[in-house]
């Protein structure tokens, strides 16, 4: 019950910051682009998981160094 919940929250959570970054883009005082991101990430989107994904590896890669 309790993951029903979770992921009933996360997907509506996702899609409200989706519509937010569509407003944001005409608005100049939101982020559009960033909170289309999130929302996107929150909805599990498999090309926004991969980028994140990889801009993760790319800074340890870096902090090693």
């Amino acid at each position: 019950m309790k993951t029903i919940l979770k992921n009933s929250v996360k997907k509506a959570l996702g899609i409200a910051l989706i519509l937010l970054g569509i407003i944001g883009l005409f608005v100049p005082i939101l982020q559009g682009i960033l909170l289309i991101l999130a929302g996107l990430l929150l909805l599990e989107y498999k090309p926004v998981t991969k980028f994140v994904h990889s801009l993760k590896e790319k800074w340890k890669k870096r902090r090693k160094s």
